[in-house]
């Protein structure tokens, strides 16, 4: 949730901004080739300085910082590529900046910026197991527990435990998606248990 209200209104700034959005994209990418360990790592004598530096909030605040390239991309990407035509027939209705976007744009980015979002979240549930090395808990106990004991069966077990938690929660999210889409916009690569390419924004399809 900390990622998606940071990085949707970030993407939304850098569709109007070229040259922020080069640097918030290089500074978002830089975060996402970070081994999890180490980011794990980082945090823990920074959030140190306010007695935080293991546990919960370490590894939440890792988890956003992972989140934020795949949201704020694909609402730049998505918002960038409306159609210049709807903005000019938004302006001419009378429509305010805050009214086009809420009215015209965001609705028609909405199934690129649901699968950024989507994406986020799978890529995290499998670097959250990591955060169990920092005391964050969560099924990476399982695992850390596993490797600690050599026992193959608490691995496999762990390891199986996570990747059904990422199908539900991208299976859910997809049924989300379908539903916050305008059904003038739903299309069969939106549809509940289909993922939206962050490509298709590119390529100019819905």
């Amino acid at each position: 949730m900390c990622a998606i209200l940071t990085g949707i209104p970030l993407g939304v700034i850098c569709s109007t901004n070229p040259r922020l959005a080069k640097f918030v994209l290089y500074v978002a990418s830089i975060t996402m080739t970070i081994p999890s360990v180490a980011l794990f790592g980082l945090m823990i004598p920074v959030l140190s300085l306010i007695g935080q530096g293991i546990g919960f909030l370490p590894a939440v605040t890792a988890l956003a910082l992972y989140a934020q390239l795949p949201i704020i991309r694909n609402t730049y990407t998505a918002i960038s590529n409306i159609d210049p035509a709807l903005r000019e027939a938004a302006k001419g209705m009378g429509m305010t900046t805050l009214e086009r976007l809420r009215r015209v744009e965001i609705p028609i980015a909405l199934p690129i910026i649901m699968a950024g979002v989507r994406m986020a979240v799978v890529i995290n549930i499998g670097i959250a197991a990591v955060s169990a090395y920092i005391g964050a808990g969560g099924l990476g106990k399982i695992i850390s527990r596993g490797i600690a004991q050599s026992d193959t069966a608490q691995i496999v077990a762990g390891a199986i435990l996570v990747s059904v938690l990422a199908i539900i929660a991208d299976y859910g999210i997809g049924g989300i998606q379908h539903l916050l889409t305008p059904k003038g916009l739903r299309t069969r690569s939106s549809a509940r248990g289909r993922r939206v390419e962050p490509q298709s924004a590119l390529s100019g399809t819905p």
